[in-house]
């Protein structure tokens, strides 16, 4: 999730490109300003956004889909996990650190996420909280996702207005995805990461790792936060 820039720097590509169509102006969302904005709800209401730091949703779903359920499997990152991340030649470094990253963040050896151009990243937050999201793929559309409460079974149902697809609100340059085991017991490391297997293409598959199950998420750029009137 970010963008070298020669040596060690490193800029979070999201968060710069974000910033540069607000610049510019081009950076348009339908009924949204940058402070508060409302947007019609499904029941005829109308419901208030507020702008927050850009945040990232770990979306799971069927591309074409406008709604579906399994929400409750989806995470948020309140921050840009990118420039938090480490570097996969850092790994042994980062164990013998117990873990801990110098963004202080805990890497868990049974469950680690990689991103786009081969860093460790720290798990989302899961489940992402029932809310309304104004959420875009930095594009050409920006819409509101409603996240509802879980249901009896626990089921937490999730869709998109104005006829947006979960496919047009991923970022396609941003790809993450999260390994386990593939066994029982079985070793699931980022040393068995392929380097050269990174950069990842945007759109593309995240590649797989020796021992692990690998799941790939969508990335869905925040750029607001439905509030109580």
């Amino acid at each position: 999730m970010i963008e070298k820039d020669g040596g060690s720097s490193a800029r979070s590509t999201f968060s710069l490109l974000i910033l540069a169509l607000f610049l510019l102006g081009s950076f348009v969302l339908p009924s949204f300003n940058l402070s508060r904005s409302q947007a019609h709800a499904a029941d005829g209401g109308q419901t208030k956004f507020q702008r927050k730091s850009t945040q990232y949703i770990a979306a799971l779903g069927d591309p074409g889909a406008t709604s579906g359920g399994g929400a409750q499997s989806w995470g948020l990152w309140p921050l840009d996990p990118g420039p938090r991340g480490v570097e996969l030649s850092s790994y042994k470094r980062l164990k013998d650190a117990g873990g801990v990253a110098p963004a202080h963040w805990k890497f868990e050896g049974t469950d680690w996420w990689l991103e786009e151009h081969g860093l460790i990243m720290e798990q989302p937050t899961f489940p992402l909280p029932p809310s309304k999201y104004m959420v875009t793929g930095a594009r050409d559309v920006t819409a509101v996702l409603t996240i509802h409460p879980p249901d009896k079974n626990g089921d937490r149902r999730w869709e998109l207005d104005k006829g947006a697809t979960l496919y047009d609100v991923t970022h396609l340059a941003c790809r993450s995805a999260r390994y386990t085991p593939a066994t029982a017991g079985g070793s699931c490391s980022p040393a068995n990461a392929k380097k050269t297997a990174f950069p990842v293409a945007p759109g593309g598959a995240m590649p797989p790792v020796e021992g692990c199950t690998k799941q790939d998420y969508a990335v869905l750029i925040v750029v607001g936060v439905g509030v109580e009137d």
